[in-house]
């Protein structure tokens, strides 16, 4: 085998070991490494295309699973003796089981889907819940089904997953480990989209882009007490992610910064429970309320006009995501728009980073948050 002299790989955006990967089929396909041939070691790769051995390595093994190229051990790397036709488009999986029901990812589904084709990269998702199940049953089947699209990906070889963690289950936690620790084991690049499997304020060794949801819940804090606002509560459903975590600790840092006294109430409960909304805002007066999404925002309304009390005059509400919907509940809805683009965006150069040099630190990206006013939040009323 002749020795690489230094070479520079294909100028596209194409992560490296899919450069190296194109460069060495091209060879094989148009004849010029025949069958047989050995092919230059990972060293020699890496000396050749100044890449690290793991990108080499991942060139080399991209082809065995093709067909191309076959592994002989203590001899190196062979062109097969009968090589394969290959279309060589990676793929890339969306496991996102609960996007119905956060409209948001609905928004990054479509963008990473825009991004793939722009890059000549295949992409598959896993299909929603039936939407008449009961809320428990939905869950369940969410969890098997995040759990099913996990072993399909991992037998179809995705080069990469985006995954969006379970939420709103005694059994997340378990559920979401279980699945990373599944890929990871695969060999499969990974990439949380909007929120980690670990607790706030905790990170995992995965790459996650999302929102900033601290300062999220600082910027519409600070909003409604530049309103006048002083008694602020939060009003959330059990097992949330970890997003509303973080969302409840940048409220409560924006009171604290003002210097006022209650530190900022959570409430958890079903919002479209006008009886458990009577028990709860009959207890106590708070001049708003936070809700963890523009969904627990609208059920919370509902419940709230049941019992007479009126939005923004009685009670202030504020919500996140600005959702499609926001505009056309009873009362439009202040909110913090989740730019889901933005996200997207992150997620997928996160992903091809990863796939570039699966030892690169893991990191966050983060999209900046904005604020929309609407009526809900009542900036026209008298302070």
């Amino acid at each position: 085998m002749a020795a690489l002299r230094h070479q520079k790989l294909p100028e596209d955006t194409n992560p490296k070991y899919m450069r190296i990967a194109a460069v060495l089929r091209e060879k094989i396909l148009s004849g010029q490494y025949a069958p047989g041939h050995r092919l230059p070691s990972e060293s020699a790769l890496v000396k050749s295309y100044g890449v690290s051995r793991p990108t080499a390595g991942r060139a080399l093994r991209d082809l065995v699973d093709a067909g191309l190229v076959e592994r002989r051990a203590g001899a190196g790397s062979f062109v097969a003796s009968q090589p394969k036709a290959v279309t060589g488009r990676p793929t890339l999986g969306i496991l996102m089981p609960q996007w119905e029901s956060t409209e948001i990812f609905e928004k990054i589904c479509g963008q990473l889907a825009s991004l793939a084709r722009a890059h000549g990269i295949d992409i598959a998702w896993s299909k929603a819940s039936p939407p008449n199940l009961s809320p428990g049953a939905r869950i369940k089947d969410e969890s098997e089904q995040a759990e099913r699209m996990c072993s399909d990906y991992i037998e179809r070889r995705m080069a990469g997953v985006f995954f969006a963690p379970l939420e709103l289950s005694k059994t997340q936690s378990e559920v979401n480990h279980r699945i990373v620790s599944r890929l990871t084991e695969a060999g499969i690049a990974i990439v949380l989209a909007d929120r980690d499997i670990e607790k706030y304020p905790q990170r995992s060794g995965f790459d996650l882009a999302s929102m900033d949801n601290f300062a999220a819940g600082y910027k519409i804090a600070s909003h409604l007490l530049l309103l006048g606002c002083r008694r602020i509560a939060f009003f959330t459903k059990p097992y949330s992610a970890s997003t509303v975590a973080a969302r409840i600790a940048g409220m409560r840092e924006a009171m604290a910064r003002a210097n006022v006294e209650t530190k900022g109430e959570v409430i958890e409960g079903n919002p479209a429970d006008a009886k458990f909304a009577r028990s709860v805002f009959a207890r106590k007066k708070w001049d708003a309320c936070i809700c963890a999404n523009d969904r627990t925002a609208a059920q919370l309304l509902q419940s709230l006009i049941k019992l007479g009390i009126r939005v923004p005059g009685d009670l202030r509400v504020a919500g996140f995501d600005d959702a499609k919907y926001a505009t056309l509940v009873a009362v439009p809805l202040t909110t913090i728009h989740q730019p889901g683009d933005e996200v997207a965006a992150l997620a997928f150069e996160a992903m091809m980073r990863r796939i570039n040099n699966p030892l690169a630190p893991s990191c966050a990206f983060l999209a900046t948050p904005r604020l929309v006013v609407r009526e809900s939040c009542g900036t026209y009323l008298p302070r």
